[in-house]
């Protein structure tokens, strides 16, 4: 039906998480309303986002390229207490709770052997690689509480326990399949606040 430019606009709208055919054509018709300015903006915030952004050296939290995220840049935050987090999302999703004033280190991702995830396409040997130049004492796992999640945390607490760690688990609050960063600040609060240690067998 649309051709050239359009047509290609609405195939890539198209493409990005939970944007259908018919949300696509929407949002190509707004961007066709718009003052040229305004689009030219949001293509050039585009372009910055990928040019300008990358992993924190530390944590592998989203940062400016070449610099430490503000979190691992804060001297205020614990360097004991360390929370493991499947997505950059999820830091945002427990930093709304006020509860933990510890470090952070993101997995991005979770155990799949079905779609090919293994420990490997994880952070994992970035987080191991942190505990004891750091001094951390303890690890929250806040995996999702799903199948992955579940996997992954019983992975990692297997493979720190022998460390002579605390490895701590989220408690229950969050709903089983439901993802972190759908979670209200009370729900998260109160799991963080009530995790509970792991005991690998």
């Amino acid at each position: 039906m649309y051709t050239g430019s359009l047509r290609r606009l609405i195939d890539e709208l198209g493409r990005l998480p939970g944007v259908g055919p018919k949300s696509a054509q929407r949002i190509a018709f707004h961007l066709l309303k718009v003052p040229s300015e305004d689009a030219h903006r949001l293509a050039d915030a585009i372009i910055e986002v990928k040019d300008k952004t990358s992993l924190c050296e530390v944590c592998m939290n989203v940062a400016d390229t070449g610099e430490l995220c503000p979190i691992c840049s804060d001297s205020r935050r614990s360097t004991a207490v360390l929370c493991v987090v499947e997505d950059p999302r999820d830091i945002v999703a427990v930093e709304r709770t006020g509860q933990f004033a510890g470090r952070y280190h993101v997995l991005h991702g979770a155990l799949n052997p079905l779609e090919g995830v293994g420990p490997e396409q994880l952070k994992v040997a970035e987080l191991l690689a942190r505990l004891e130049p750091e001094g951390v004492t303890e690890v929250i796992l806040c995996t999702n509480p799903n199948l992955e999640g579940e996997a992954t945390a019983l992975y990692l607490a297997r493979l720190l326990g022998p460390l002579g760690l605390i490895v701590s688990r989220i408690a229950s609050g969050l709903p089983v399949g439901g993802d972190l960063e759908y979670a209200d600040e009370l729900t998260l609060g109160r799991a963080l606040e009530g995790r509970r240690t792991i005991e690998a067998s």
